[in-house]
């Protein structure tokens, strides 16, 4: 079973080159982020046809997440996180699929800070944290899938000196992810690359994919069970260099049946 994240920053730009991935790829659960469209123009006929089911939570604009399954549809168990009832955002959606619960995780940026964005990027970490300790709790087979906008180690980027006064790589970003990762969750990537320098971002400013300069912040993180099925995991480096393509690359992780 292949796991997919997929940061698409804008689903209906880069329809042509998501419906290729699933073509060419064929993975069985992606999650995406940063869809930009609101729930009513989501291209599910498109996603339908490509022989994709799919759960949606979509925003006008900006944000926005999705759960797509290969030839059925996911089950969804929950949108958005409690906490702070008067976010709107459309960052989180969780749906069962294959035996599995699977969260689409659109963690929030944080630039700049300080400041009220940086509040609220920390505020959603300790929210998403207590949901994945609920999670846990009830011993429920999840992948928490996502742009999860954190650079957890230095090297997972290009440059700490470049990224050093970025959100991303703040002190108390990273505390609240490892925090996350002290509950008994797996981040998969960097079990299978400890040695770090694997990208999944490479922004569209100063030739950054030619250079390489790019960092990690697209994570899939494994409850126990799920854990103990991973075979690989590794970024789907290529799409990210084609025509019109997201500033992300597929992230994903394979487990055993």
């Amino acid at each position: 079973m292949k796991i997919v994240s997929y940061n698409v920053n804008g689903i209906k730009a880069r329809l042509p080159r998501l419906l290729e991935y699933l073509a060419e790829q064929q993975p069985d659960i992606v999650c995406l982020q940063e869809l930009k469209t609101a729930d009513d123009t989501f291209p599910i006929e498109d996603i339908r046809a490509a022989g994709y089911g799919a759960v949606w939570h979509g925003q006008k604009g900006f944000n926005g997440v999705a759960v797509l399954a290969r030839g059925t549809d996911p089950v969804e168990r929950q949108r958005g996180l409690d906490g702070e009832p008067d976010d709107d955002h459309s960052r989180y959606l969780e749906c069962d699929v294959g035996g599995l619960t699977v969260a689409s995780i659109y963690l929030p940026n944080g630039n700049p800070q300080p400041g009220p964005k940086f509040d609220y990027k920390l505020r959603w970490m300790d929210r998403l944290a207590a949901r994945a300790r609920a999670l846990l709790a009830a011993e429920t087979p999840t992948v928490l899938a996502g742009d999860y906008n954190v650079i957890p180690n230095d090297d997972d980027t290009f440059s700490t000196r470049a990224m050093a006064d970025d959100a991303l790589m703040q002190p108390e970003s990273r505390a609240a992810y490892r925090a996350l990762l002290a509950q008994g969750w797996t981040d998969s990537l960097r079990v299978r690359h400890p040695a770090g320098g694997v990208w999944t971002f490479w922004d569209y400013q100063a030739g950054a994919w030619r250079r390489d300069a790019g960092f990690r912040i697209d994570h899939l993180l494994l409850s126990p069970a799920v854990a103990d099925r991973l075979v690989e995991a590794g970024v789907d480096k290529d799409y990210r260099g084609r025509d019109k393509a997201s500033d992300h690359a597929p992230t994903w992780v394979r487990l055993r049946d």
